[in-house]
């Protein structure tokens, strides 16, 4: 089945699936005024939520507070899809979780490994996502665009675009 399909079955499942295929993202607090910034995702399809391991020390960090709302941008290896996607986040010391996606990449950001005191998780709720899908031929592409010159009246079809709710 083609990922525009799968998108329009169940574009939570294609969402987490992409996810898992590519390991970052940028990720931006609203109204911080800062720049989205490179964050490794670790997704919980079944909860609806990203985690993020990061320094207490950041400015992103800081920006979040006591809590705030974010959002995290993802483009998948093969570049046929694309997402923002929005919710809220929060710093959280969850020992379980952060042994659960510790590793080694993990391990090169902080100096004292695992128990550096800066460490902690960040966890973002998802509550949207906006998300598209291209086609993977760039052959159907190149024809969709050949069309669209030729014929005023012709819209090009290379891809789906879908707004999801995730549920509360």
């Amino acid at each position: 089945m083609s990922l525009r399909q799968n998108l329009r079955d169940d574009p939570k499942a294609t969402l987490f699936a992409a996810m898992g295929d590519t390991r970052s993202g940028m990720l931006g607090i609203e109204g911080s005024g800062q720049h989205l910034q490179p964050m490794t995702h670790y997704p919980d399809i079944e909860k609806g939520e990203i985690w993020f391991l990061s320094s207490r020390q950041t400015d992103l960090v800081r920006a979040i507070g006591q809590g705030a709302r974010a959002h995290f941008v993802f483009i998948n290896q093969d570049h046929d899809l694309h997402a923002c996607m929005a919710g809220a986040i929060i710093q959280i010391y969850d020992d379980a979780k952060i042994d659960e996606i510790w590793s080694p990449v993990a391990a090169a950001w902080f100096p004292e490994g695992r128990q550096d005191p800066d460490l902690i998780a960040l966890r973002l709720t998802l509550q949207e996502a906006s998300i598209w899908a291209s086609t993977e031929s760039s052959v159907r592409f190149g024809i969709e665009i050949l069309r669209s010159n030729i014929s005023e009246d012709h819209q090009p079809d290379v891809g789906d675009h879908i707004i999801f709710e995730f549920n509360s």
